[in-house]
């Protein structure tokens, strides 16, 4: 039995004899579509046999063998070094550069398009860019086949969106008031999210409280936070005080920033929110500057759920998003689309709320 040579997005052993045979029967060569057809099983198993990655099961990986020696298939390089340049690339188009979160996704996204077959190139923004401008610009650069959206504004959507060709999907963001047929999108319900912060807090008794966030604006998803404040307030009997909320980008220094100027302002806070984990930590550190404790002179509730979240001192409260779950259907969605054009989709996935040393009751 002739072994599986090559592989697909590294280095392609070349076996010699095989091709002059080929050439000399005048074999048409197969592509992975081809054996992927043939085998029965998906392009991205395919691949992942030819790379002889662990996670292909023996049965799948003789059928392919049997197929690849059947017809005498060899991988060129020149022409898959072509594919993953120009057609098998998908952009992830990234607002700020300091979020812990989008980095967590974008890492889970590539992980899951590579295992598809697909190469994930990333392009980052300022926080106040119009993504949909630059996304259309790259589309003519680059002629991507699809684009992942992460944070950004659903006002450039609105006015912007139709000069986008490819398939796309806005991961982490849920917005009922734009719809196109090449848009998809998956994230939690933000205002219910920051509902249930804020009705955590009451219930551990806080009645003071004060919250980091985005700039309402320019970020769709802190309007969405901001909205779901509010509505809790009035549900639990008490007006928002528009002072408690101070803005911020979302990143660590900005939240400290902010948290130092509400902590000015406000002498009577005994609890904030932060719209970000990221927020959280950089508003914990005002804190211990002005010599105060978390939690036992204010109580600090993150959101997102990342990682160092857990491990942070003290752990985290948070309201944690299925990062593994977004990346991964976000992924499957364009996916699809590529490759089968199904219809755009809407998929709203669970939050959770995971409770931590840096809320307390009073």
């Amino acid at each position: 039995m002739l072994p599986i040579t090559g592989n697909v997005s590294g280095n392609v052993t070349e076996n010699v004899s095989i091709r002059h045979n080929i050439a000399r029967k005048g074999v048409i060569p197969m592509t992975i579509k081809d054996i992927a057809r043939e085998s029965g099983y998906a392009i991205s198993t395919v691949s992942r046999a030819l790379n002889n990655h662990p996670d292909v099961s023996p049965e799948a990986k003789a059928r392919i063998r049997e197929v690849v020696e059947a017809h005498g298939f060899v991988p060129n390089n020149n022409a898959r070094q072509l594919k993953q340049q120009q057609s098998q690339t998908i952009l992830l188009v990234v607002k700020g550069n300091s979020n812990a979160f989008l980095s967590a996704l974008i890492e889970q996204m590539q992980s899951t398009a590579s295992e598809a077959g697909y190469s994930a190139q990333c392009h980052y923004l300022d926080e106040d860019a119009n993504e949909v401008l630059v996304a259309a610009q790259l589309c003519r650069e680059r002629k991507p086949l699809g684009i992942i959206f992460l944070g950004g504004s659903t006002e450039s959507f609105k006015k912007d969106f139709e000069t986008i060709p490819v398939p796309c999907v806005l991961a982490t963001t849920v917005a009922k008031e734009i719809s196109y047929p090449n848009l998809s999108m998956v994230g939690i319900d933000d205002v219910d999210a920051a509902y249930n912060a804020i009705a955590y807090l009451f219930s551990k008794g806080h009645r003071h409280i004060g919250i980091v966030g985005g700039n309402t604006q320019l970020s769709y998803i802190s309007g969405q936070r901001y909205e779901g404040c509010a509505a809790s307030f009035k549900a639990l009997g008490q007006t928002f005080d528009e002072a408690k909320y101070e803005k911020a980008n979302f990143n660590y220094s900005s939240a400290y920033h902010a948290m130092n100027r509400l902590l000015d302002k406000k002498k009577n806070l005994t609890a904030v929110f932060c719209m970000s984990d990221t927020m959280a930590i950089g508003a914990i550190r005002a804190v211990r500057d002005r010599g105060l404790r978390v939690p036992e002179d204010i109580s600090v509730l993150g959101f997102d759920g990342i990682e160092l979240a857990q491990f942070y001192d003290p752990k985290l409260a948070t309201i944690s998003q299925p990062i593994k779950e977004i990346a991964e259907r976000s992924v499957a969605l364009l996916v699809s689309h590529i490759e089968k054009r199904t219809p755009a989709e809407t998929v709203v996935v669970d939050f959770r709320l995971q409770e931590g040393d840096s809320v307390r009751s009073v």
